[in-house]
C-alpha cells in the first residue's frame, strides 16, 4: 500500500514537471522567442550544446534551457559586449544532434568563446539586432555609429479607423 502510494506521488510530481516544461516553453514562443542552441566549450567532438530558446530584451538576448522547468534564464548575452564571429555548417555529429538547418555561429560574448545554432532566419535576426544601435546611446561597441534609427509616427484617429485622412490632417511625430 505505501509503495503505491510513493508510486503515484512520484508519478504525479514527475507528470508536473513535465507540464510545466511544456507550459513554459509554449510561452516563451508565443511571446517571440527563437529556437537556439548554445555551448561555450568550443569541442570538435560536438558535444555540450544546450538546447532551449532566446528572447530578444532591449540590449539583451536572454537564453533559457528548454528541458529546465525553472523561470530563470541561463544566459544572458548583452548586444554591446557580443560579438559576431565565423559561420559554418555542423560537421560530425552536430547534424544528428542540433535542429535541421541549423547554422553555427562562432561568437564572443566580453572575451569568451560561444558558439550559437540556430534557422538561417534567426541568424538574419540576431546579425540584425546587433547592427541595430540604441537611439539612447548612439555607440555600438564602444565606437560612435552612424547606423539607422528606427522613427515612428503616429496616425490620426481617423488613419487608424480606415478612414483616410481629410488634406488638412497630417501625420504627427512622436
Amino acid at each position: 500500500m505505501l509503495v503505491e502510494v510513493l508510486g503515484l506521488a512520484l508519478l504525479i510530481v514527475l507528470l508536473a514537471v513535465v507540464v510545466a516544461i511544456a507550459v513554459r516553453r509554449r510561452v516563451l514562443s508565443r511571446s517571440g522567442g527563437v529556437d537556439v542552441c548554445w555551448r561555450r566549450r568550443l569541442t570538435t567532438d560536438g558535444r555540450g550544446w544546450s538546447f532551449g530558446q532566446g528572447q530578444y530584451r532591449g540590449g539583451e538576448l536572454v537564453l533559457y534551457r528548454s528541458f529546465s522547468p525553472l523561470p530563470i534564464s541561463s544566459r544572458v548575452l548583452r548586444r554591446d559586449r557580443l560579438l559576431l564571429g565565423s559561420r559554418r555548417n555542423p560537421v560530425g555529429t552536430e547534424p544528428d544532434l542540433l535542429p535541421l538547418g541549423s547554422v553555427i555561429l562562432r561568437c564572443t560574448d566580453a572575451g569568451s568563446p560561444l558558439e550559437l545554432a540556430m534557422s538561417d532566419e534567426a541568424a538574419t535576426g540576431l546579425r540584425s539586432w546587433l547592427e541595430s544601435v540604441p537611439p539612447e546611446t548612439g555607440h555600438l561597441h564602444g565606437r560612435p555609429h552612424l547606423g539607422t534609427r528606427e522613427v515612428s509616427f503616429r496616425r490620426p484617429a481617423s488613419v487608424r479607423f480606415g478612414r483616410h485622412p481629410e488634406p488638412t490632417e497630417r501625420l504627427r511625430r512622436d
